[in-house]
């Protein structure tokens, strides 16, 4: 059994290997980035740090993921909480956004999150495997029902199509303005909490939009 020095050592370790990772692979792309780039941005004098701290870069994804996981699932249980048994949609729709835009607003300056998340649901080998990660959660399950609940006059298949629009919509406006905030460029919105409400006013509208059948 490890010692609780080398323990902490080891948890130390870790972190700044994900911290790397997430960094390199926002900017770069996950392929584009190997586990020997990661350890040495790390400053791992052992290029195989990443292989023996996490295993393959699909288990480095992940716990990527889950390193920011439980923040952002506290809030959005609180917000679940909170508007129990509601019937507004944009209710439901708060819930989806304002967790991420919270903890990326609670992260500081620069961030590098919401870019690696970009990436990844970008990359054909990883991106459903995120995305289950993601919805596995108990509140996600809660908020997709009770989408379901606010709009039962469209057909499953449309609400399918625009939950993947919505989440689209999601990342990768959080993860432009990740980029311009890094980048010191002007952005819509001045902050995270007002870019949330420009998010949940387009989502809203995304999700009440008509449809018009095809069969």
């Amino acid at each position: 059994m490890a010692s609780p020095r080398k323990q902490t050592h080891g948890n130390e370790t870790r972190e700044v290997i994900l911290a790397a990772a997430e960094r390199l692979f926002a900017e770069h792309g996950v392929a584009a980035v190997s586990n020997r780039q990661v350890s040495e941005a790390a400053g791992q004098a052992n290029n195989f740090a990443v292989g023996y701290h996490f295993g393959t870069k699909t288990d480095l994804v992940l716990a990527i993921v889950r390193r920011h996981a439980p923040s952002i699932e506290q809030r959005r249980a609180a917000m679940i909480a909170a508007i129990k048994g509601s019937s507004e949609l944009r209710d439901w729709v708060s819930c989806l956004v304002q967790p991420t835009t919270e903890h990326l607003a609670a992260l500081g300056s620069p961030t590098w999150y919401a870019r690696f998340i970009a990436q990844v649901t970008t990359d054909p080998t990883l991106r459903q495997l995120v995305i289950d990660e993601a919805i596995a959660s108990a509140s996600m399950q809660e908020i997709i029902q009770g989408l379901d609940r606010m709009m039962p006059v469209l057909p499953a298949e449309v609400r399918e199509e625009r939950a993947d629009m919505g989440r689209q919509l999601i990342v990768h406006m959080c993860a432009e303005r990740e980029r311009a905030l890094q980048a010191g460029t002007a952005t819509p919105r001045a902050t995270w909490e007002e870019a949330a409400v420009g998010l949940v006013d387009a989502l809203v509208g995304l999700w009440q939009a008509p449809f018009t059948p095809t069969k």
